[in-house]
């Protein structure tokens, strides 16, 4: 019986690419696979020629030949000069290994020696003056870390000896054990993933390559920052493994409340009690800011909650553009501990006002007519 086309019975173009034709066979060895297909001698035959086509296709000389003599380039039995067939060969499980290889971290073989690893990242939460944080600082931290031992200069190894590579795994830290139908990667027993072990171990460190240590930096922090940004210092992480790169260090800003001013995004309010005779006759008065005090002019008759804006008091924009406003609210406060002089002063006052009607307190005449207004259509 003549032998079907390779690209036929995967299913893929002439001009396939490798990893198409990996793709392809994998998606024909799931389905045919005679794990899958017990006692089905038609799933059997599609798995084998399958194989057979996945073993020459990817192999660019065969697949040279094939290309140009047909199956007669690759096949001895038919005069041709080109390798085997189906029936010799790496088994499944290679041809299997080859395909998921990238999904397990690399195929067979390769090189060997110790396998590298990044070292952490780490936080350092940094707590901030708003004044700090508007103007910007330089301040120093202590970060408890792991950094290479510098006895060993971070191998792990006693001086005048060096890690060898693990002969369990190959020094690939990896190995590959077959499970039914799949091939499953697990860190290798013997090295515990390292690739080396390591017979005369470093007495600083035991081994590890790192050891514990308290490491000072000065951070630069920005003008402008806010609660939840985050400050990054490359390489200021743990140590890497094996002579891996570090980590970074990420340091999150967390901005303390503030005893006068409240930050909302780039500008600052704050509440500004007034007497009740500075808001019906207006005056001036001081209000701080950031960078010094100024004056506040206060209009008459001001109520409780105006708000007044000074332009440019606010917080200067970490990532740029224009200053923010500060706000200050008037907050009328109503006079406490009054002598007996002042509550007739008081009252006296207020029947003045009662005189006037609504002149005096439009706000509460309007008041009282909307609750008046209210009842009465309760009653209907």
């Amino acid at each position: 019986m003549a032998k079907r086309d390779y690209y036929e019975a995967l299913g893929v173009q002439k001009n396939a690419s490798e990893a198409e034709i990996k793709k392809a066979f994998r998606r024909m060895a799931q389905k045919h696979h005679p794990d899958r297909n017990p006692d089905n001698k038609e799933s059997e035959d599609k798995f084998k020629e399958a194989k057979e086509a996945y073993e020459v296709l990817t192999d660019a000389r065969k697949r040279a030949a094939y290309d140009q003599f047909g199956h007669a380039g690759v096949d001895p039995s038919m005069g041709g000069g080109g390798g085997h067939g189906a029936a010799g060969g790496a088994s499944f499980s290679d041809i299997f290994g080859d395909v998921f290889g990238d999904i397990f971290g690399g195929g067979r073989g390769g090189g060997g020696g110790q396998r590298v690893y990044r070292g952490s990242d780490l936080r350092y939460n940094l707590d901030l003056s708003l004044e700090d944080a508007v103007a910007g600082t330089t301040v120093k931290i202590r970060v408890p870390t792991l950094v290479a031992c510098g006895t060993c200069n971070g191998s792990g190894a006693k001086a005048g000896s060096k890690p060898e590579t693990c002969t369990t795994c190959g020094g690939h830290g990896q190995v590959r054990m077959q499970q039914g139908f799949f091939s499953v990667q697990q860190a290798c027993p013997r090295c515990h993933g390292t690739g080396s072990i390591i017979s005369d171990p470093c007495g600083t460190c035991q081994g590890q390559g790192r050891v514990r240590e308290n490491k000072t930096l000065s951070v630069k922090v920005p003008a402008g920052v806010d609660t939840g940004d985050r400050i990054r210092l490359a390489g200021e992480g743990e140590a890497g493994e094996n002579g891996g790169p570090a980590g970074d260090l990420y340091v999150q800003v967390r901005v303390k409340d503030h005893a006068i001013f409240k930050r909302d995004d780039n500008n600052l309010f704050c509440e500004v009690p007034i007497s009740i005779v500075t808001a019906a006759l207006g005056g001036e008065l001081e209000v701080p800011t950031l960078d010094g005090k100024v004056v506040l002019k206060i209009p008459a008759e001001s109520q409780t909650g105006k708000l007044f804006r000074l332009r440019g008091k606010g917080v200067k924009p970490v990532r740029g553009g224009p200053i923010g406003d500060l706000m200050c609210r008037i907050m009328v406060e109503t006079p406490v501990n009054l002598s007996s002089k002042q509550k007739e002063l008081l009252q006296e006052f207020q029947k003045t006002m009662d005189q006037g009607g609504s002149t005096h307190n439009p706000q509460a005449h309007s008041w009282l007519d909307g609750v008046k207004k209210f009842f009465d259509g309760m009653k209907l």
